[in-house]
């Protein structure tokens, strides 16, 4: 693992003693007497640069959990090494960065990875099987919110607060999450609006609201801060059903279908499907089905055009708030 911030010791937690599919065994990372006695404690060789890393034979991939804008050159330098590669999001922060970053990959042949986790919940996939398959009717909106505290926590040094790292507010670090879940749900979009603002957090915009046009026809509307109640919503209006997963580990997903006739607002609704999932581990998911992929040579559910779309849509985001205006989304 490259980067051992707080998420990145996250995303060691999430398998260590628990997965039978992956192991971290090495890291490197710019302070690394912060970390030497928990990578003593979990077995993990330290490097002092990136390169080092790349540089042994015994490692099979590597996870990218760096500031996200060395997310384009490391990348590059993984698959050039012949390393699976697994980055954490946002994949990268431009689409020609993007572009560069895939290319290098797909030249290499290596597993190509991001940490787009919460697609691996059973609700979410549940939800996205379920629109996808026509059950809930033509969906003509999606809803979404996704919400944490974490911008109240972020010393003033963190990278995580500034503006040329965390763009737009909170959709860097959460939005995309929600944009990934409804263009796998709903395909391309082909207009955005985003509005960021901070309201409330120490260090600049801390919560953006964004509009999405899809080419389909379906709208979406998602808002995500980082200075919020945590919490997270996923809802999905269709013509045969109303569905949605909330709470804030997705813990829940309700189906509501439609009441027929013309006085359907007076008739008692029906009871609604409710799936519960107390608690899954959609982070270590992620990263065991990277080692799978890399072991059964089959490629990672998130396509490469569905990473190239999302981050078109992160950079029209991006540049829809600094213009105050809708923006068009390449093809």
């Amino acid at each position: 693992i490259a980067g051992l911030g707080h998420w990145g010791l996250t995303m060691i937690e999430s398998v260590y003693g628990k997965s039978s599919e992956i192991q971290f065994v090495a890291a490197s990372t710019r302070h690394p007497a912060n970390i030497a006695d928990y990578c003593a404690q979990h077995g993990i060789r330290m490097f002092t640069s990136y390169e080092q890393l790349l540089a042994d034979p015994d490692i099979d991939g590597v996870v990218i959990a760096t500031p996200n804008s060395l997310h384009e050159s490391q990348i590059i330098a993984a698959a050039n090494a012949g390393k699976h590669v697994y980055v954490e999001k946002p994949f990268t922060l431009t689409l020609a960065a993007a572009n560069h970053a895939v290319t290098a990959v797909q030249r290499a042949g290596v597993t190509l990875a991001v940490g787009l986790n919460r697609r691996f919940h059973p609700n979410m996939l549940e939800l996205t099987r379920r629109v996808r398959a026509g059950e809930l009717g033509v969906v003509s909106s999606m809803i979404a919110d996704l919400t944490a505290a974490t911008g109240f926590h972020r010393p003033a040094s963190s990278w995580r607060t500034q503006a040329a790292e965390e763009p737009a507010g909170a959709m860097v670090s959460i939005g995309v999450h929600l944009v990934d879940a409804m263009i796998n749900m709903a395909g391309p979009v082909g207009e955005v609006y985003c509005v960021a603002a901070n309201r409330g957090g120490p260090h600049g915009h801390d919560t953006t609201h964004l509009m999405l046009q899809f080419t389909n026809g379906a709208t979406g509307m998602i808002y995500c801060s980082v200075a919020a109640t945590r919490h997270h919503r996923m809802a999905v209006y269709g013509t045969k059903a109303f569905a949605e997963v909330a709470r804030p580990q997705m813990n829940t997903l309700r189906v509501i279908p439609i009441v027929e006739g013309r006085v359907s607002h007076m008739a008692k609704p029906p009871e609604p499907e409710v799936f519960e999932y107390p608690s899954y581990n959609y982070v270590g998911e992620s990263l065991d089905e990277f080692a799978r992929c890399i072991r059964d040579k089959k490629p990672y559910p998130i396509t490469p055009k569905d990473i190239l779309h999302g981050v078109a849509v992160l950079e029209a985001a991006i540049r829809s708030n600094k213009e105050r205006k809708p923006v068009q989304v390449p093809d």
